[in-house]
C-alpha cells in the first residue's frame, strides 16, 4: 500500500507559485490530488505550476489572492471548493519575510509581516474550516525561527512564525471531533529565490546546521504529503520539524 496515496483528494496551497508551495502543489498532484493554488503577484509562474500540475494527468488551477486581504482568502477558497467540487487539504503556505533590528522596522512592517504571516493563516484556515469533511488535512508551513533565533534582525518574523504554533494546537482542538487533522512543519533554511543557497546569507545559515546544506523545496513538499496521506490521522497538533538540525 502506498501510504502517502492522496488520490481523489483535493487541495488548495496558498502562495503556490514558487518555492515551497509550488513544490507542494506539483508533489500533491504526483501523489493523485487535484490541487488549486493561490499567488498574489507571480501569475507567470503560477500557470508554470498549473501545467505542471496538468501534466501529472490531474486538475490545477491559479487563484490571484493577497494573503494580507482577507476578503481575497475566503474567496480563494470558495472559489477552489467551486472548481474542484469540495476541499479535503488546506496547505497554509502563503508567508512573507522581514529582515532587520527591531529599532529599524517600521509598524507598517509590522503590519504587513503580521497580516499575511498570521491573520491570513488564520483566515483560510477558517474558511476552510466550514468545508472540509471529515478526517480533513490542515498543514501549515512555519519556521524554524519559531524554535531558536541565531542572528539578529528576525524578531517580526520569528513572532509571526512563533504565533502559528499557537493557532495549530487550537486548531487540532477545535476540529478532532471531526478527525480533520492540524499539524504545522517547520522548515530551515530551503533553498529558494527568496533565500538561495548561494546568497549572502547562506553561509551563516549553514553554521548553525548540522547537515552543511540547505533543504530542497521538494524535501518540505515530501512532508506535506505525508502529512496529508492516511498513514498520519493520528497526528494532529503537532510539529514536523525538517531544519538540517537547527535546533539540535
Amino acid at each position: 500500500m502506498n501510504l502517502t496515496e492522496l488520490t481523489g483528494k483535493l487541495a488548495l496551497v496558498t502562495g503556490g507559485s514558487r518555492g515551497i508551495g509550488a513544490a507542494t502543489a506539483i508533489a500533491l498532484a504526483e501523489s493523485g490530488a487535484d490541487v488549486a493554488i493561490t499567488y498574489s503577484s507571480s501569475a507567470e509562474e503560477a500557470a508554470q505550476v498549473v501545467k505542471q500540475i496538468e501534466a501529472t494527468g490531474r486538475r490545477g488551477f491559479a487563484i490571484s489572492a493577497d494573503a494580507a486581504d482577507a476578503s481575497a482568502v475566503e474567496a480563494a477558497v470558495a472559489r477552489a471548493v467551486d472548481v474542484l467540487g469540495g476541499l479535503d487539504i488546506l496547505v497554509n503556505n502563503a508567508g512573507v519575510g522581514a529582515v532587520g533590528l527591531i529599532t529599524d522596522l517600521t509598524l507598517d512592517d509590522l503590519d504587513r509581516v503580521l497580516a499575511v504571516n498570521v491573520r491570513g493563516m488564520y483566515v483560510a484556515a477558517r474558511a476552510a474550516a466550514a468545508v472540509l469533511p471529515d478526517g480533513g488535512r490542515m498543514i501549515h508551513i512555519g519556521s524554524c525561527a519559531a524554535a531558536r533565533v541565531t542572528s539578529p534582525g528576525l524578531a517580526l518574523y520569528a513572532m509571526s512564525k512563533s504565533a502559528l504554533i499557537g493557532l495549530n494546537k487550537g486548531l487540532a482542538r477545535d476540529l478532532g471531533s471531526r478527525g480533520i487533522t492540524s499539524n504545522i512543519i517547520q522548515p530551515g533554511p530551503i533553498d529558494t529565490s527568496m533565500n538561495p543557497a548561494d546568497g549572502p546569507y547562506a553561509a551563516a545559515q549553514r553554521s548553525h546546521l548540522a547537515l552543511d546544506r540547505f533543504g530542497t523545496p521538494e524535501e518540505v513538499a515530501a512532508a506535506v504529503v505525508y502529512l496529508a496521506g492516511p498513514a498520519t490521522s493520528y497526528i494532529t497538533g503537532t510539529e514536523l520539524t525538517l531544519d538540517g538540525g537547527h535546533a539540535a
